[in-house]
């Protein structure tokens, strides 16, 4: 046992009248040896008893008596044995009355103990499945220091022969506590019986050392593959249990579950006493009590309970951390104070540079341990967050959507969560950043007494302008992202809306509102850059401030102060710390308060109204025939609690087997009884039961972004017997043959790679895959032509269809099935208006046949301008009984497809189907590039910027640079300077010129920050202009292929971070960079001894860099395509959250939920994990220079002054940082930069011919008659596909109404596409009034021809701007166009009338509305060619024929092109095209193609017009 080879005694030791250094008294021998002994037991005593608990409650298993065990245990025998010698010597030599200091006795005995707790320690360690041990590891490492230092004094004094057994002790001790050092940095074998299951690819922290989990090596065989090849989701770990979905949800929503229990007994214990001591509870009082129930506070209980211990260890890390953080500024104290004394022995000089290496490297080391578990605890709380929001989506009742969309609810998984978790980083410091300053302010007390007060002063008065700058940088904030979330609700709508913008050449009009936004967007943000870069300097600058204060106040206010290296350097060291706790402060409390409000915003989510578990009285077990299977009794219903019932007094009984029809007005109510029967709405009274498994078809298909069979089958075993049956009852069988993958064929993002008749078809086949007993059916025969239709209709929900013998209630607009159901229920007004079967209400004459007649007889019904106005007074439908926005009775999105009536719309839909890459993955979901991002994209940038600017900022940044240089040096000077008289004769000079340079490097801060975010602003909107009209002018194919997802991301998420990322990354990359020279610089200046350390590091440096990037840029593209995907996917089932609930497929959905947030944080572990490696192994490097720095010092101690010293040595403190800071700047701008490579992405894709010729063949006024003629026209809608129209030929006479019908993919719409030159002629051409199209400019071309969609498309904005996009009518034109569409009270009713303010998509008006709102807009342009597309599919027949009366009116004297797959209304027509696979098949008049007999009339047949 090494013991003192003599008493700690002599004045040398601790004689406090003697005026000796204070370095003589800290780095005495007998001091360092005391230490020895007592911190090592003090070290495993106090940290013994806490580990024996945390491992008595985490167990691991039971490792097996390996041979490294054996080599732990017999080492801790013998150094027991040894303890037990040398206290047995020391007592014999008592006995034998030899005098012995007490410590000969206390040490062994201390140690002896120790050394039993340390073996005990390492046996149970191998019982609880310990590999590594943290703990002897530290315990080992500080046993080492007494016998070296014991040895190395007994060396040095030789005495072998006197005292022999105390040297073999010491030297035996120092061999076996090395031993067991290196033994402690190895790692034994996995457990026997592992209590974790083995997992197929382990993370290799379970395998690492303690050396390697410190640094974070375990990752560096993930960092290399990632350098050396484009990792794979194969070379990610698996998650451990603790980090998975399926552990920590369950927990989370125990505990949130149970908080909120124990919420609600409180305040109903709170209202109950209220109630008590008022009397009575008034109504009023109800909100307050709720409002008491905080919603905040069972979520934050429940977040504190699942997080509480990593979270403390965190803090315990950062308490360690700033232990070091403070001794690193005494000891910088010491080096300089040993470096003035010219007689301190040079040993004390390296021991301090080894210390100041061992303090900072300790602290870079408990700061990124910080780091690793709050960033480990910011994975877990986001894994428990959103699979708990994900739950709650599946639980919303219909009402919750109101007031929480599906945009809502992906920014809360997005936004909100990630703010939580960025503010769990910040929570520690909103504390012990106050802590800084009190010490702070006590060390500069310490070293210039009371002039530390003027520090205080000097911060306070840079408070108010930092206030001022925040308040005003807020509120040009708030403006830009106004600006920023109107430009994006407008290019979303343009681009959902494309087809309908280019039809009506209105991109010009649509592209100056975007830049008009796009520049008030821009404004905001240079003021707000502005205000930030004069914020930052005022930080920066703070620093230099508070110095020369301090400084000139200490050495003017009193003669006998100077400035020394001490003051100086440590000063300036300090102030560093107070500036970052300064600066840290302001972050923290403005990312708590942000923090709490996205907490609000999630608590509040979690609270929203669920539907009611009860509402619905089901049973799973089949109804006999003949039994009743659906029974609603005196039911009244409405879609929230608050609001007036939409359903009143429904008494309805359906029997097993049964067809019931449901029919009635647009805002009827026939979606929401739907929704009652699947218990979506509010039961006010009343009962509902239902017999038997129930299968949903919703009006607006709802389909999921994954292949066709797993559609149909949604999460059932498959059956290829009875899903081919289904696709082929479907009429699905051509349209899946075709696929190029077939059934596994993937479906893009909400089908958007599909018609909307494949979309309604396969929301039917998943119903009919399903085999329920109750098939609820909302209208799905809309979307469909009437061949089709009347297929669906006869194999599958007709009386001898597949679903025959189970009860199907059908809610539809298709009157002419009504005789084939066996009981119809017409509503009214949200009540039964009459019921039974169809010769029975057409004999009553009562309701049923109002809406036959109206259908007929337009003009003898006033339903269309009742129906409007009544449903203008509650936007939800007529009195209150429609859906809320967004709801199934809601307008239909616009197909992006090339038209379903094309040869090729619905057998190779949209997306090239042709294509097996796309096959291979689901629409709409980015490809995930590899490699790092190419120089081009840099030079893109660049160039963006302005090559002069560029090198003006390289300038200003190079001149602030050496001014900070020359300050820094300057100031050690003045601490050099000698002291005449007890003074300094030139302070004065030397403060003023201080300060003057201070005042220079703050101006050229502030200049070169504020050129690289001015000309960030202009390469930006240089860029999103480039952007913006290469997506404009594509051709209409470009948005039918390209998912809305990704196009809508350039315009958002890419441009954003063009915008805001890059400048702030590049301002960031500057600064380091420079900083490094500086330091770099100095290092040498001072001591040129330490560039031959330097270039090795500068070496290692790049290395780790290289690493790092090449790594990180993949894991963070991986990264972001998992995290999209998890958005998708909450986002997929918000939307058909009611068809999830109906087929009670809720658990699969909770799965797929936890495998997509699992397979995410499987990339951002090792992500997190290789920044900790980066920033520990980079800052190690740092720390090296620190001891080069001061170890050269040391050797030139003679040639320097300690100012130089203080002067390089500070320098070097700040490269830990500098080198972390400057490659993770660089790989965020790597990453960002990316950013610019996409919104290149564009740049070479075909574009649209021109919008304007400058020699136009038609000459105004054209057209003058408006004849039309197809001259052996053909189109294609991709190069590599077959024409899908050919050969077509025929001639439009002037003011001709000309009828096109046809089967689904005849090739119908595409004659309209190529009249508008939507798709350009692949062969023949179109003429109208003898001028060729071709020769005609676009906006020419489209000005002239007017089409109304089959899907009404309303824009953000006022109503009038919406009727009039140009402004080329006047508010009277306009009143009348909406008189003519009976549309003149419902506008007149509305807030500010024609400037009322129409929702995204027109949500605030109903279909109907929508539709005669485009057909107003289409009676202002007044050309003489009118298109209607399909144009009254999606309204009710009544609408239909009010429709054609206002056409018949206004359009009387123009050539009319009418397209319609529902026959009647065509018969009016002059003369009727009909196609055929992309051919004219039959030409004539109605009358002339039924006595034909050919393919009209088979048509006609189906529709049952003949």
């Amino acid at each position: 046992m090494a013991a003192p080879a003599e008493p700690c005694v002599g004045q040398e030791v601790w004689n406090w009248t003697e005026p000796e250094p204070t370095a003589a008294h800290l780095l005495n021998v007998c001091f360092l040896k005391t230490a020895g002994v007592w911190v090592p037991p003090m070290y495993l005593w106090v940290l013994g008893p806490i580990y024996l608990l945390y491992l008595h409650r985490h167990g691991r298993g039971y490792l097996r008596m390996s041979l490294l065990f054996k080599a732990k245990l017999v080492l801790g025998l013998a150094l027991i044995i040894l303890c037990t010698s040398s206290v047995s010597v020391a007592l014999w030599r008592i006995q034998r009355g030899m005098p012995q200091a007490p410590e000969f006795l206390i040490h062994p005995t201390v140690w002896l103990t120790t050394m039993s707790f340390a073996v005990f320690l390492i046996h149970t360690e191998r019982k609880k499945g310990v590999r590594a041990s943290g703990v002897l590891f530290g315990y080992w490492l500080l046993c080492f220091p007494l016998p070296a230092t014991s040895a190395a004094q007994l060396a040095l004094q030789g005495g072998f022969q006197s005292d022999p057994f105390y040297h073999l002790s010491t030297h035996l001790c120092l061999a076996m506590v090395a031993a067991q050092f290196v033994l402690s940095c190895l790692v034994d074998h996995p457990p026997f019986f592992p209590e974790d299951p083995q997992q197929s690819n382990p993370c290799p922290e379970a395998e690492a050392s303690f050396p390697s989990r410190v640094m974070f090596w375990w990752i560096s065989g993930l960092v290399w593959r990632g350098y050396r090849r484009p990792l794979g989701p194969e070379d990610l770990w698996s998650l451990s249990r603790e980090h998975s979905s399926e552990e920590l949800v369950s927990q989370f929503e125990r505990e949130w579950k149970r908080n909120c229990r124990a919420a609600q007994r409180y305040t109903k214990a709170r209202a109950a006493k209220r109630k008590g001591s008022c009397g009575v509870e008034t109504p009023e009082m109800e909100p307050l009590l709720k409002q008491e129930g905080s919603q905040r506070g069972p979520l934050l209980r429940a977040i504190w309970q699942m997080s509480r211990s990593t979270f403390l260890l965190a803090t315990f890390s950062i308490i360690i951390c700033d232990v070091f953080r403070f001794s690193v500024p005494k000891l910088l104290s010491l080096f300089l104070e040993f470096m003035g004394n010219p007689t301190t022995p040079a040993w004390k000089g390296y021991l301090l540079a080894v210390l100041m290496f061992l303090s900072a490297s300790l602290q870079s080391l408990a700061e990124q341990h910080f780091m690793y578990r709050v960033k480990v605890l910011q994975m877990r709380l986001r894994t428990a967050i959103t699979g708990l929001v994900y739950r709650k989506v599946l639980v919303l009742s219909s009402a919750s959507r109101e007031v929480s969309a599906v945009g809502d609810v992906v920014n809360l998984v997005s936004v909100d969560v990630q703010r939580l978790m960025e503010s769990v980083i910040y929570l520690n410091g909103s504390w012990i950043t106050i802590i800084w300053m009190i010490i702070c302010f006590v060390y500069l007390w310490q070293l210039l007494g009371p002039s530390a007060l003027t520090a205080i002063a000097v911060f306070m008065s840079l408070l108010p302008l930092n206030f001022f700058i925040t308040k005003k940088r807020k509120q040009h904030q708030e403006e830009h992202m106004g600006q920023k979330d109107s430009r994006a609700r407008l290019t979303s709508c343009i681009i959902r809306n494309m087809k309908t913008v280019k039809s009506h050449g209105w991109e010009g009009a649509f592209l100056e509102r975007i830049l008009r936004i796009r520049g008030q967007e821009l404004g905001a943000l240079r003021t707000s850059n502005l205000l930030f870069s004069v914020s930052l300097v005022s930080f920066q600058a703070s620093t230099f401030l508070v110095a020369l204060v301090l400084f000139a106040v200490h050495t003017l206010t009193a003669e006998e102060n100077t400035l020394d290296a001490e003051k100086a350097f440590v000063t300036l060291t300090v102030l560093t710390i107070l500036n970052k706790a300064q600066v840290f402060l302001p972050f923290s409390i403005n990312a708590l308060v942000q923090a709490r409000v996205s907490f609000d915003r999630l608590a509040a989510f979690l609270c929203l109204e669920e539907v009611d578990p009860g509402a619905v009285d089901s049973s799973p077990s089949r109804c006999p025939a003949g039994e009743t299977c659906i029974s609603i009794q005196d039911g009244t219903f409405a879609w929230s609690r608050e609001s007036t019932p939409c359903l009143h007094r429904i008494n309805l009984t359906v029997p097993q087997g049964r067809l019931l029809a449901v029919v009635g007005a647009v805002g009827a109510g026939k979606s929401s009884l739907l929704s009652a029967l699947l218990g979506e709405l509010s039961k006010v009274e009343g009962s509902v039961r239902i017999k038997g498994s129930v299968a949903y078809v919703p009006q607006e298909a709802w389909v999921q972004n994954t292949s066709v069979v797993e559609n149909v089958c949604f999460r059932q075993k498959l059956d290829p017997l009875w899903l081919e049956r289904v696709l082929e009852a479907c009429a699905l069988w051509p349209d899946v043959s075709s696929f190029p993958a077939g059934v596994h064929t993937k479906i893009g993002e909400q089908g958007m790679n599909l018609s909307g008749g494949q979309k309604q078809r396969l929301s039917l086949a998943r119903a009919v895959y399903r085999k329920a007993a109750v098939y609820l059916l909302d209208d799905p025969l809309a979307a469909l032509d009437a061949h089709v239709g009347q297929h669906v209709f006869n194999q599958v929900i007709g009386p001898s269809g597949l679903l025959h013998g189970t009860t199907r209630i059908l809610v539809t607009h298709t009157l002419h099935v009504l005789p084939q159901a066996d009981w119809i229920v017409v509503l009214e007004d949200g009540a039964i208006a009459e019921m039974g079967p169809y010769q029975e209400l057409l004999h009553r004459k009562g309701a049923l046949v109002g809406l036959l007649d109206a259908a007929r007889h337009p003009e003898d019904s006033g339903d269309g301008e009742t129906e409007l106005t009544t449903e203008a007074k509650d936007p939800r439908g007529s009195a209150g009984c429609g859906r809320p926005v967004g709801g199934p009775e809601s307008g239909r999105s616009m197909k992006l497809v090339p038209g379903k009536d094309s040869t090729t719309s619905e057998t190779q839909a949209g997306v090239a189907l042709d294509d097996p890459e796309w096959a291979g993955r689901p629409a709409g979901e980015d490809s995930v590039q590899d490699g790092r991002v190419k120089a081009t994209m840099y030079l893109t940038y660049l160039r963006a910027v302005g090559a002069p600017l560029c090198l003006y900022i390289l300038f200003l940044f190079l001149c602030q640079q050496v001014a900070s240089f020359s300050c820094s040096y300057w100031l050690s000077l003045w601490a050099d300077d000698p002291t005449v008289d007890g003074r300094q004769t030139q302070a004065a000079l030397r403060g003023w010129v201080f300060g003057l340079l201070g005042c220079l490097q703050a101006l050229g801060l502030f200049a070169s920050m504020a050129m690289v975010l001015l000309g960030g602003i202009r390469a930006s909107s240089l860029l999103f202009q480039r952007l913006l009209w290469d997506v404009v002018l594509s051709p209409i194919g470009f948005f039918e292929r390209t998912p809305f997802g990704n196009l809508l991301n350039h315009f958002s998420k890419e441009t954003d971070t063009v915008d805001v990322d890059i400048p702030d990354k590049v301002r960031s990359l500057l600064i380091y960079v420079f900083g490094l020279l500086e330091v770099i610089l100095a290092v040498t200046v001072v001591t040129p001894l330490a560039a031959v350390v330097i270039l090795p590091l500068l070496v290692l440096y790049a290395g780790f860099q290289s690493l790092y990037v090449a790594s990180l840029c993949q894991l963070r593209r991986l990264e972001s395509a998992r995290h999209s995907r998890v958005c998708s996917h909450v986002a997929e089932t918000f939307q058909g959250k009611a068809v999830v609930r109906a087929f009670q497929a809720q658990g699969p959905f909770v799965a797929q939920n936890d495998t997509n947030v699992d397979e995410s944080q499987r990339v951002s572990f090792p992500r997190l994990v290789a920044e900790r490696w980066l920033a520990a192994n980079i800052e190690l490097l740092g720390n090296v220079l620190v001891l080069a720095a001061s170890m050269c010092a040391v050797l030139r101690k003679a040639h320097l002054s300690a100012g130089l010293v203080g002067f390089s040595v500070s320098t070097a403190l700040q490269m830990t940082q500098t080198l972390q800071w400057a490659v993770r700047s660089w790989t965020d701008l790597e990453s960002s930069i990316m950013s610019v490579e996409r919104m290149k992405d564009y740049d070479q894709t075909p574009k649209e011919a021109p919008w304007k010729l400058p020699t136009c063949a038609a000459r105004s006024p054209w057209p003058h008659g408006g004849q039309i003629e197809f001259r052996n026209f053909g189109l294609r809608y991709q190069p590599e596909l077959p024409l899908a129209v050919r050969g077509v030929s025929f001639k439009i006479h002037a003011g001709e109404k000309v009828g096109i019908v046809g089967r689904t993919g005849a090739g119908k719409s595409s004659l309209a596409g190529g009249l508008l030159r939507l798709l350009e002629a692949a062969e023949g051409g179109i003429w109208i009034d003898g001028v060729p199209i071709a020769h005609v400019g676009l906006h020419t071309l489209r000005s002239r021809i007017t089409i109304i969609p089959q899907d009404s498309a309303l824009f953000p904005g006022s109503l009038r701007m919406n009727l009039d996009m140009l402004n080329e009518h006047t508010d009277e034109a306009i009143w009348e166009a909406l008189e003519t569409v009976q549309l003149r009270a419902v506008v007149a009713s509305l807030p500010g009338q024609l400037q009322y303010e129409c929702a995204e998509q027109g949500h605030s008006l109903s279909v109907g509305q929508k539709q005669l709102l485009c057909l107003a807009r289409a009676l202002l342009r007044k050309t003489r060619i009118l298109i209607l597309d399909e144009a009254t599919a999606a309204v009710d027949p009544g609408t239909e024929l009010q429709m054609q009366a206002a056409l018949s009116s206004w359009f009387a004297r123009c050539t009319v092109l009418l397209i319609a797959h529902r026959l009647c209304s065509v018969m009016d027509c002059a003369r009727v095209l009909v196609m055929d696979k992309g051919q004219m098949a039959e030409s004539g008049s109605p009358a002339q193609l039924l006595a034909q007999k050919g393919l009209f009339y088979r048509l006609a047949q189906e529709s049952g017009l003949v």
